[in-house]
């Protein structure tokens, strides 16, 4: 007798791989008529060449210009047209495509999707001014804001040497000195279907899918990719703390951050300890019940938000980070020793258990609601296969999370908020910025100026 299946943990996936390699997963979702389509490539701007920083978001770009039958910009037209909704990203790990779409369309999309998967044209009168757009979205999402300005720091003083440490956006002197050849050879580096991963969640079953995908991207030989080369060693601010600050007219609410780089699925010594790390930020953060919060909002008022992150979800080093905004009359430095006294009293005590137990029971919980998502499943494996994952660890998720003790995270607690080469950021005022009332006085002027001669 053939043994029953084990039942699904989470997402009860399908899964296959075509013959030219192509891995290939199925989210069942019948509530609606509606499916969603990634593909995620395995390459990012980590995978990128030396001095040539921005091409892998470059390249997202202009596979919307067109192929040999399609023209430039008739992707999103056709999507569109059929009621759809598409777009792209790019990150350190994975560049990403996807549509939403009725479940009749989705020949529609992996047709087009596999067209410029195999046959993407990169011609100069496109390539030119695409790169001029992704040089404006730099200036306006990066160079215009402190915050992502700061973040860049945080990120090099992080990793130095490692490719993390170059922005996912690009250095703007690199960017600019792209050309078509570079993105042309990227392309013909990664974009292979036996680098890509096709999630497709919602109406849809395994059984229907595979027959589509066989006509679109099983028509595509697989060919050779570059090895996803990993830096060793430390990658981390080596071995000592630093701290990087960013004053600037624009901030009005001063702000301050410390973040470490920890264990991730792609880089962990012991794969339990990022499922640990996990309660972990969720015993700290946790809204209005978390620790930091309780301790510095409630109890002590000296914080008027508290965020708590880890990024674990990397082929390389992931992250994890605190962030304080002092309350209103409190100093960026007085918020500073708070939460260095919350870190020092967490690391001498630890956690409980009755801590531990109730993180637990909110992240399985949380495992439950993300069923309801068409994107989120489908993003949660599309990420996980591109970053050393497979779909058993998706799917066995809630069992190792359920299996986390007090001494796991306490250990790993200490492991990582506890050692060195943490960055600390502040993002400050200029105190030498004018004051709003000036800057409207300063208008006011000079419309009076501009009226005078006109006059």
């Amino acid at each position: 007798m053939v043994p029953a299946a084990a039942p699904a943990r989470v997402f009860d996936p399908e899964t296959f791989t075509l013959a030219n390699g192509l891995q290939v997963v199925v989210v069942p979702n019948h509530r609606a008529p509606v499916v969603t389509q990634m593909l995620f490539y395995k390459a990012g701007a980590a995978d990128e060449p030396a001095g040539k920083s921005g091409v892998a978001h470059y390249l997202e770009h202009l596979m919307f210009r067109g192929t040999a039958t399609v023209p430039s910009g008739a992707f999103s037209r056709e999507v569109a047209a059929h009621g759809g909704v598409e777009n792209a990203y790019t990150n350190q790990d994975q560049t990403v495509y996807f549509q939403t779409i009725a479940r009749d369309q989705l020949p529609l999309t992996l047709r087009l999707e596999a067209d410029r998967m195999a046959n993407l044209c990169i011609r100069p009168e496109t390539a030119a001014p695409e790169l001029a757009v992704v040089l404006n979205e730099r200036r306006q999402r990066t160079e215009a804001s402190p915050a992502a300005r700061l973040r860049e720091q945080v990120q090099a003083a992080l990793f130095r040497a490692y490719p993390y440490a170059r922005p996912v956006v690009g250095r703007p002197e690199e960017v600019a000195a792209l050309t078509p050849a570079d993105a042309r050879a990227y392309y013909r580096a990664w974009y292979a279907p036996n680098n890509a991963v096709l999630v497709v969640a919602g109406d849809i079953s395994a059984a229907t899918l595979r027959p589509l995908a066989e006509g679109t991207f099983g028509r595509i030989p697989a060919r050779p990719v570059p090895d996803r080369v990993v830096a060793r060693g430390t990658p981390s601010a080596g071995g000592q703390d630093r701290r990087v600050e960013l004053k600037d007219a624009q901030v009005r609410q001063p702000s301050l951050s410390r973040v470490w780089a920890a264990p991730s699925h792609g880089w962990a010594a012991e794969p339990a300890q990022v499922y640990a790390l996990e309660v972990l930020q969720t015993i700290l953060g946790g809204g209005a019940t978390g620790r930091l919060y309780q301790a510095l909002v409630v109890r002590q008022g000296l914080v008027a938000g508290v965020s708590v992150d880890y990024l674990a979800d990397a082929l390389g080093p992931g992250q994890f980070s605190l962030g304080v905004v002092p309350g209103p009359d409190v100093t960026v430095a007085d918020a500073e020793a708070g939460l260095n006294a919350e870190l020092a009293r967490l690391l001498h005590d630890g956690v409980g258990a009755a801590e531990v137990a109730a993180a637990i029971r909110r992240l399985q919980v949380g495992a439950i609601y993300a069923r309801d998502s068409l994107q989120g499943p489908a993003s949660e494996f599309g990420v996980a296969l591109t970053t050393g994952q497979s779909v058993a660890d998706v799917e066995a998720w809630p069992d190792r999370i359920a299996a986390v003790t007090v001494g796991d995270v306490n250990r790993a607690l200490r492991t990582v908020l506890g050692g060195r080469g943490s960055v600390t950021a502040l993002l400050l005022p200029d105190p030498d910025a004018p004051t709003p009332e000036e800057e409207l006085e300063d208008v006011a002027a000079a419309q009076g100026m501009a009226q005078g001669a006109i006059r």
